[in-house]
């Protein structure tokens, strides 16, 4: 059975439509950063997912090449994940898309190093004969959040936000979204295949003690 970290870290994936308090670790991505309207057919960010894809892929089927990663087991590839935000706005204002900033990521196995994101960098180059110069491997100590899981339009998420802020309140805590600690959605559905009132994203925004 391959491992899945949706069901084995259910905290992280899987929270309720309540809101809840949770302490992330670091955690290792693929990361590709961005600017522009996610919604654009053909655009900068649809383009990102695919670049996101084909690393991810290589590295989950390293197993059948001469690149063999040192303890490596199968998994299945985490969900697509979005660091999300804009310049000059405090939180985030749905009705301006094309304003967005973003990381867009998939979280690293933990077996996966530097060096084997490299060699996956490398491998895909060739393979594919595409341009993978925008994907970094990028490291995120999230911390301490508040999150939730959204069930519904990604433009009805201000609700659930609002749900959020509102508990992370009454528990003695404020909101510290920063340059370095960021809006974070988390797809656990597929916005092609599941229609808008049915998708499952986990919205997770940084907190701290109220001082």
């Amino acid at each position: 059975m391959a491992f899945d970290y949706k069901k084995e870290y259910k905290e992280f994936y899987m929270p309720n439509d309540t809101p809840s308090i949770v302490t992330v670790p670091k955690m290792n991505y693929i990361a590709v950063r961005g600017v522009g309207d996610p919604n654009e057919e053909g655009g900068e960010y649809k383009q990102a997912i695919g670049l996101l894809y084909a690393i991810a892929f290589t590295i989950k089927m390293s197993k059948k090449g001469s690149h063999q990663i040192e303890g490596y087991f199968d998994y299945v590839v985490p969900p697509l994940e979005g660091f999300w935000w804009q310049n000059g706005v405090e939180g985030i204002d749905y009705a301006r898309k094309t304003d967005f900033n973003w990381i867009s990521v998939i979280r690293l196995p933990d077996f996966a190093t530097k060096e084997d994101f490299d060699w996956a960098i490398a491998e895909a180059t060739v393979k594919k004969k595409e341009d993978f110069s925008k994907v970094e491997f990028f490291s995120y100590d999230e911390g301490l959040c508040v999150q939730c899981m959204h069930v519904g339009a990604y433009d009805d998420e201000p609700a659930t936000v609002e749900l959020m802020h509102k508990f992370a309140e009454e528990q003695g805590y404020v909101l510290d979204i920063t340059e370095n600690r960021l809006h974070h959605e988390i797809y656990l559905s597929d916005a092609r295949k599941v229609v808008p009132e049915k998708l499952k994203t986990v919205i997770r925004h940084p907190i701290r003690k109220e001082s």
